[in-house]
Formats: C-alpha cells, structure tokens, sequence
C-alpha cells in the first residue's frame, strides 16, 4: 500500500493512504456527495469515511466547499459581465514589493485568482467586473493607484471553453481505483 506523508501547518506528519486520496478525488469532484455514497465509492464503512473526511478538513487539505455556478444560465439575469486574464508587471521585483502588490488585491472580490509568475510578468490575474465601467474601476483600484505597477496588459475573455477546478491526486498509474 503506497502512503504519502506532508507536513501540515503545525508540523504534524499526515499519512495519506490510497483511501484518503480517493476521498480527495471524490469530493473535489462533487462536495455534496452524501457520506453513505462516499463511503460505498471507497469502500470503507460511514464511521470511517465521516472520521477520514474530518482529519482531512482539520489537517487543511480541504480548505472549503463551493457551488459552481452555471455562467451561461445566469446571464439572461444578471448580465454576462467580463472576465479578463491580466498581466501585471511591477517597477519593483524585490519580496517586499511582491508581498505587498498580492497583499492589495488578493482581497478584492473582483480578483477571482492571483499567480506570481515568472519570466515575463510579475503577476497574471483572473478578474471579473460586471461591465467596462466595473472594469475601469478596478483597473483604477487596484493597478493605476498603485505607484509600483508599471505595466497592465488585459486579455477579454470572449468564450470559455472549459473551467475545471479539479486538481489531481492521484498519479496516472494509480488511476485503477475509479469506476
């Protein structure tokens, strides 16, 4: 049986075994499964699955549970709004300057996602206003107010073709386990 260890926040060693990331698997995929039908897909009693889910919430593994809303079927009532990918290149690289940029928009609502990333720009960023006047005012907020920011390049997005949050677990040889 293949075990994974990581170190969690308070430096306890947490074991992972084939069940925990087929429990990671499952519920990334749908977090409202009930705990009888999870535990059925893993084969291990309701107790045990209830029990494993927790350590893995407690440990941080499991850091939330969403709803993904449907963008095409909203749109007829609150409007389809904008997403756009922006680059942001600071004048500024050192940590501090780094820390301090995600540290201000990482909060706002608007920003959906902040990467550091390298080589090219120092940050690429998914945003969402509800119109280019929303988008303007973000713009202004977060990037023009800011002395450091020295460059802004946005990308409109005028489809999406797939949005997926899944992350992997497991590797490709141990995919057996899923029917």
């Amino acid at each position: 049986m293949n075990f994974y260890s990581i170190n969690n926040v308070i430096s306890e060693q947490l074991e992972l075994d084939g069940t925990d990331l087929r429990l990671l698997d499952l519920l990334q995929r749908d977090a409202a499964i009930s705990n009888q039908a999870l535990a059925e897909r893993v084969h291990v009693s309701p107790p045990t699955c209830l029990r494993r889910v927790k350590r893995l919430r407690d440990a941080g593994l499991i850091e939330r549970d969403i709803a993904i809303l449907n963008d095409d079927k909203l749109a007829p009532i609150l409007g389809h709004g904008l997403s756009a990918i922006v680059e942001i290149t600071l004048d500024r690289q050192g940590a501090e300057h780094l820390e301090a940029f995600e540290a201000r928009v990482a909060p706002d609502a608007a920003v959906q996602q902040c990467y550091r990333v390298s080589p090219g720009p120092d940050f690429v960023l998914v945003v969402f206003a509800n119109d280019m006047p929303g988008y303007l005012a973000l713009a202004q907020r977060l990037f023009t107010s800011d002395a450091n920011v020295r460059n802004v390049k946005a990308f409109f997005s005028v489809k999406r073709s797939k949005f997926e949050p899944y992350r992997p677990v497991v590797r490709d040889h141990e995919v057996s386990w899923r029917a």
